[in-house]
């Protein structure tokens, strides 16, 4: 006897943003399977990952939306994080091993006097247990096998690095803009170096990505109790999708006529019209009645799309 055919369920085509609210403990592409299975989109994918011991903000593609992770990826980050002072460990947070203690705790006043020398474009070297490439392996797992990892120093931009409070003499909380690239971990083992003790980070929240921040977050358990009460029917759900145009939020908009769209969907090159038209730019989109419909660049006046937008 042979065995009933398994019915697939349709892939709904989603287009727009989710900003998750990722809680602690669950890895990104965890979240992401648990997503899925909520909203059964045809194409998704996340802006950038976050640790399994971080929590907050991750955005999430679906559809059409896909196309403008660059821009969030690209975007700055706003982190809050804990750092705990006296020991320093071989992953910069709590799930490595303790490999250097001190002594030593930084007030304020001393804390205060260094933030300065991590603000800027900084050189800083990644934590070894991270998604690094080395030799075409991720640095994490060269680590975990024991080997000896050396990543050499990269520059990285620190837009600001505040003390929030203290917590006590053994932990203080700190609030980093920065961006692409930046390691809050190796942060705060440096942070812990300059003050002449050993940190490693106890807990972390990204609080912002691009445009995206805790205002447009929504939770895992939200998410899930609105799939409850609306069994089948997806439609709830797409409340808490925001507009592919979200992402572009920093990118040049060059609005186009009905006819001129028609000629850039087609990949073709439109002249820009106006007083106003820009000349030249690197990356912008055109737009007709406010629906984005490609992203291209502009060179001597024309527009050039490189990737279409099908919303």
């Amino acid at each position: 006897m042979s065995r009933p055919q398994k019915v697939r369920r349709p892939r709904n085509p989603i287009d727009g943003w989710l900003v998750l609210d990722k809680p602690y403990g669950l890895t990104s592409n965890d979240a992401l399977t648990r997503i899925k299975r909520l909203l059964h989109p045809e194409k998704v994918g996340h802006a950038g990952t976050l640790d399994p011991r971080a929590s907050g903000c991750l955005p999430l593609a679906f559809g059409e939306a896909t196309k403008t992770v660059p821009m969030i990826m690209n975007g700055r980050k706003v982190y809050r994080f804990e750092v705990t002072w006296g020991s320093e460990t071989d992953t910069d947070d709590t799930e490595g091993a303790v490999i250097a203690t001190s002594d030593v705790r930084p007030d304020p006043d001393a804390i205060a006097a260094v933030l300065g020398e991590f603000t800027g474009t900084i050189l800083q070297v990644p934590p070894k247990f991270s998604a690094i490439k080395v030799d075409g392996a991720r640095a994490y797992d060269l680590a975990r096998e024991g080997a000896e990892v050396e990543l050499e120093a990269r520059p990285i931009d620190v837009h600001r690095l505040t003390l929030v409070e203290m917590r006590g003499s053994d932990r203080s909380v700190f609030e980093a803009e920065c961006g692409k690239g930046t390691y809050v971990r190796a942060l705060a083992r440096d942070l812990g170096h300059r003050l002449g003790t050993c940190g490693h980070v106890t807990e972390l929240r990204r609080l912002l990505v691009g445009p995206f921040g805790e205002a447009d977050m929504v939770t895992l358990a939200e998410l899930e109790d609105a799939a409850e009460a609306a069994g089948d029917d997806v439609e709830p759900l797409m409340d808490y999708l925001l507009p592919v145009r979200e992402a572009l939020a920093d990118v040049l908009e060059v609005p186009v006529s009905i006819e001129e769209a028609g000629r850039i969907r087609q990949g073709m090159a439109v002249l820009l019209r106006g007083k106003s038209a820009p000349l030249a730019c690197d990356l912008a989109f055109a737009s007709h009645a406010g629906t984005p419909v490609a992203l291209g660049s502009i060179d001597k006046g024309r527009f050039q799309p490189s990737r279409i937008l099908h919303l």
